[in-house]
């Protein structure tokens, strides 16, 4: 019982490991281009959150519309830290120059929605595990019926 709960916990925590490296790089991208990351209330991060992605080319048509729209508003701005030093550009050239950050936060994003998901999977595997016990465990119990209905 013991083995299958280290083992649970281990692989939890490479693939947990593995998204916040990947974190880090994509908060690494923002800072070295001096756009903004957005944070926990960001309208942004909740409307591709309430859009309910199932793959990524669905995110990446998210994208693609927040772009063009300009933000949850539909006004266009610039994005990022350094918007206001910045020369005024064409709406198409606005709409591109923003890719870079709704793609890098949409990442972001859902990595945390990942995060949340496996820490959810993982309460639920130690809870099944604690009720059911393990493999090994189900089944000897099976086994052991089936030898009692063969006596």
């Amino acid at each position: 019982m013991i083995v299958v709960r280290l083992c649970l916990n281990g692989l939890t925590q490479v693939a947990r490991a593995s998204l916040e490296e990947l974190k880090l790089d994509y908060e690494d991208f923002l800072r070295q281009r001096g756009l903004a990351e957005w944070q926990r209330g960001h309208p942004l991060r909740q409307a591709l959150i309430d859009r309910h992605c199932k793959n990524a080319d669905e995110v990446a048509r998210w994208v693609i519309e927040a772009a063009k729209s300009g933000g949850p508003s539909g006004q266009s701005r610039q994005c990022g830290q350094d918007a206001e030093r910045s020369t005024p550009s064409t709406k198409s050239t606005l709409s591109t120059e923003r890719y870079p950050e709704l793609s890098a936060n949409a990442v972001l994003t859902l990595l945390v929605v990942a995060c949340a998901l496996l820490d959810h999977q993982v309460a639920r595997l130690a809870a099944d595990f604690e009720s059911k016990g393990g493999f090994t465990e189900r089944l000897y119990k099976v086994r052991a019926a089936k030898r009692r209905t063969q006596s």
